[in-house]
């Protein structure tokens, strides 16, 4: 089976969402624990319980100031959820170890929701974010970076590595995805 290489960025989905693809370090199994182990995710994007059937529930309790050593600090912006953002979602599709979605409450009181599909590529893992319902330009280009940024540590964590700082990282990004995003999803 020939791999393709995969996209270095996120791509629009219709006109209300983004979707990334990664090539992971398998098995399958390993790259679901860090998805759905509340340590596990802790270490790449946040801890939280989650109850893995449709209809559960999934929370998430963000620190970002702690996911990576020697960063920056975080823009003005983000500031007051730096250290610590929690929120609460629901499962709203589950077949492990392939497949989850779950409700994602965004600022102004509407869901989007976020799904995650995986696939055994060889020893590799193919995972695709997708992120739906995103209704502000503002909320894609910060959900395309965060969750560009989020991968990147999840990335480093399975091979081992020091992932870079997520807040330097996020910032080059988000100002990256401002360029690519403009008039394809930031509409």
């Amino acid at each position: 089976m020939t791999v393709s290489p995969e996209p270095a960025y996120g791509t629009p989905v219709d006109t209300d969402g983004v979707r990334l693809e990664r090539l992971l370090p398998g098995p399958i199994e390993r790259v679901w624990h860090y998805l759905t182990d509340p340590d596990a995710r802790a270490t790449w994007l946040a801890a939280g319980a989650m109850e893995l059937r449709v209809g559960g529930r999934v929370e998430h309790v963000f620190r970002n100031n702690t996911l990576t050593q020697d960063d920056d600090p975080p823009p003005a912006k983000y500031a007051d959820i730096a250290d610590e953002c929690r929120f609460e979602g629901r499962v709203t599709a589950c077949d492990p170890p392939r497949l989850l979605a779950y409700t994602w409450p965004e600022a102004d009181g509407d869901e989007s929701e976020v799904r995650f599909e995986l696939a055994s590529v060889g020893a590799k893992v193919r995972l695709v974010v997708t992120h739906r319902r995103l209704l502000s330009a503002a909320t894609r280009l910060s959900v395309a970076a965060g969750w560009h940024a989020h991968l990147g540590v999840l990335r480093a964590r399975l091979e081992g590595r020091e992932p870079e700082g997520f807040w330097r990282s996020f910032v080059r990004l988000e100002a990256e995805y401002a360029r690519r995003l403009d008039g394809e999803v930031a509409r």
